[in-house]
């Protein structure tokens, strides 16, 4: 087997908290509709906008921020506030402004990771957003590359590992999302390593893919140095 050169990692839920956020505006979102239906309904309501806005806003804060404006507009019949509108685009641009907060084991893990590999931020999202997070994060100087991108599949992820290593079979990626970080990876040909985070948008559940022989799952960032070292001992 070729020795594992290259580990790319996914920022949101992996390096640091990110749903948490989106879970706690939903929760003021759905607060200010509470005349016009339950959580569950309007939380309802606002994924389906989220779903069909992907393919038009992508990845992030700001095109949440405008699928609440229009879940807001669809279930007050297009008679909700200016007060309701402010209050939604003050919760978005708080959440644009919230501290990074590290995961557990990020910082000492990516530490002992980067003298033996080169390590890759890949990342999908808004630009500025990803973009600030990384700069206070405090792990910039950690990374080979940063790539951000606006959807991840196997060609995105060969491309990437291309350009930065040997190849995706020379490769690692690391998240905390099946659909994107996990999947799509093995189909590139890399390894890929589950990190489970306890809150996880429901647009990245897909099936965990047991059986692949390059699939792993671990519970803690810290165990990844010595998963990848048994890679290259294989």
């Amino acid at each position: 087997m070729s020795r594992i050169t290259t580990i790319g990692f996914d920022a949101d839920d992996t390096l640091w908290q990110n749903e948490q956020f989106y879970r706690f505006t939903e929760q003021r979102f759905t607060d200010l509709l509470a005349e016009h239906g339950s959580h569950e309904v309007i939380s309802a309501r606002l994924l389906a906008a989220e779903r069909r806005n992907l393919n038009f806003y992508g990845f992030g804060i700001k095109g949440f921020t405008l699928s609440m404006i229009e879940t807001a507009l669809e279930v007050t019949a297009g008679t909700v506030s200016p007060a309701v509108i402010k209050a939604i685009l003050d919760n978005g641009r708080e959440m644009l402004h919230h501290p990074v907060e590290l995961l557990p084991d990020v910082a000492e893990t990516l530490a002992t990771l980067a003298p033996h590999y080169r390590l890759l931020l890949i990342t999908k999202g808004d630009l500025f957003d990803q973009e600030r997070k990384l700069a206070q994060s405090g792990l910039g100087d950690l990374f080979h590359g940063v790539e951000i991108v606006s959807g991840k599949d196997a060609a995105t992820y060969g491309r990437i590992f291309r350009r930065h290593g040997e190849g995706p079979e020379r490769a690692v990626m690391v998240g905390n999302s099946m659909k994107s970080d996990i999947v799509p990876a093995l189909a590139a040909g890399a390894f890929a390593v589950h990190v489970p985070h306890a809150l996880t948008w429901v647009l990245e559940h897909e099936e965990k893919p047991a059986q692949h022989p390059r699939f792993h799952e671990i519970v803690r960032l810290a165990e990844l140095p010595d998963l990848v070292a048994g890679f290259n001992r294989s």
